[in-house]
């Protein structure tokens, strides 16, 4: 997923690049969305799922772009594609790439997201660095263009040869999403790729389309979620898991066991600390959860490492970690995502640990994140 940056649409309509790879009936999938240079976290998960030489890896778009190893990421897919069997699949923030190295059509547009937003974690302006190119002006990107494409032929031809659908069996894999499961070649590549809020659009499949893009807690007003959410009516699995962009945000493997079926089942990774519950605690009742898109907050007062905000938007107050809180370049108080939700907790209980605050720990249970009061054991 993207911010919404000033016009990055390209100026013509370039029709979706479809593939349709034969996966054998049976042969195990892994389905991963929305990396963002996060090679530690695509690391831990490939752990997680045990991912071999007998499995198929499709990387649903966002592979690159807002993390600090955007570069590295690259390459290590690109290494991993040489021993095992990978498919990689464009999305919105690897097509402003792709956009950049076709030519200078849109550097105005692209200048502000490479200076201003991605900086140092672009997968462009790393290879740049390699190179002891460092642009300083919208004037100085078609010089960098040329020296990627001359000095770095393998990742560039990589970057530019994404596709943007895979098609397999019952299964379809494109980053934003689909209007329809036909006439795919028709479709616009740019909005198979930017193709925001896709499950609230109330359609359904016949084949199950998976998408990342929109991280899954945004579907959410009440409940803070990193969780898949695969809708078994309408034939939709979101996987995205706010990986780099949200504090408890996780890289989500969705997996399945045969694209000729309809079973399905997930993994997750997080590089947070572990911890076991030791008591019980009760869910609470009507819990709200902040999220970017509505973000703007009030302090209302500070006690220690925690902060206590008004949401105007919905009236609430809620206490958020200190670090949550911070004033942006528009003048206004923000939160990161923030919820006051108490999570049910059962003795035994898994957790992860986002904070440890004075009035409690910040932690998820199952991809979902809330508070809880009580004790827990390290490990």
């Amino acid at each position: 997923m993207s911010r919404p940056f000033a016009p990055l649409r390209p100026p013509v309509s370039q029709p979706a690049r479809v593939i349709r790879p034969r996966i054998e009936p049976g042969r195990r999938v892994v389905a991963v969305s929305d990396i963002h240079g996060n090679l530690p976290f695509l690391k831990g998960l490939l752990d997680a799922v045990r991912f071999s030489p007998a499995d198929v890896l499709i990387l649903v778009g966002d592979l690159l772009e807002k993390g600090r190893d955007s570069l590295a990421t690259l390459r290590y897919v690109m290494e991993l594609g040489r021993t095992h069997t990978v498919y990689p699949l464009c999305g919105n923030c690897d097509h402003i790439d792709q956009t950049f190295l076709s030519g200078p059509g849109m550097d105005e547009a692209l200048w502000p997201v490479l200076s201003q937003f991605w900086r140092e974690r672009s997968v462009l302006l790393q290879m740049g660095a390699e190179l002891g190119l460092a642009p300083r002006r919208q004037s100085d990107l078609p010089a960098l263009r040329a020296a990627l494409l001359e000095h770095f032929p393998r990742e560039t031809g990589f970057l530019l040869s994404l596709p943007t659908i895979l098609e397999a069996g019952n299964f379809l894999f494109v980053h934003g999403g689909v209007p329809r499961e036909d006439d795919l070649e028709g479709l616009d590549a740019y909005e198979c790729m930017k193709n925001d809020d896709f499950r609230g659009q109330g359609r359904s499949f016949r084949k199950w389309v998976v998408v990342g893009h929109w991280p899954v807690t945004l579907y959410d007003p009440h409940i803070q979620r990193s969780a898949p959410l695969i809708d078994h009516d309408r034939h939709i699995a979101s996987i995205d898991g706010g990986c780099v962009l949200k504090v408890d945000g996780q890289l989500n493997a969705l997996i399945v066991p045969d694209v000729y079926g309809e079973a399905l089942d997930w993994a997750w990774y997080d590089g947070l600390d572990q911890a076991t519950a030791l008591d019980p605690q009760a869910p609470s009742a009507d819990p709200v959860n902040i999220r970017w898109s509505d973000s703007v907050v009030e302090v209302l007062e500070e006690e220690g490492d925690c902060v206590r905000v008004r949401h105007p938007s919905t009236g609430r107050t809620l206490w958020v970690p200190r670090d949550f809180v911070r004033l942006r370049p528009d003048g206004k108080t923000h939160t990161e995502d923030a919820t006051d939700y108490l999570l049910p907790v059962a003795p035994g209980d898994r957790l992860s640990l986002v904070r440890r605050t004075q009035r409690g720990l910040l932690v998820k249970k199952d991809g979902v994140t809330g508070w809880y009061r009580g004790r827990v054991s390290r490990g």
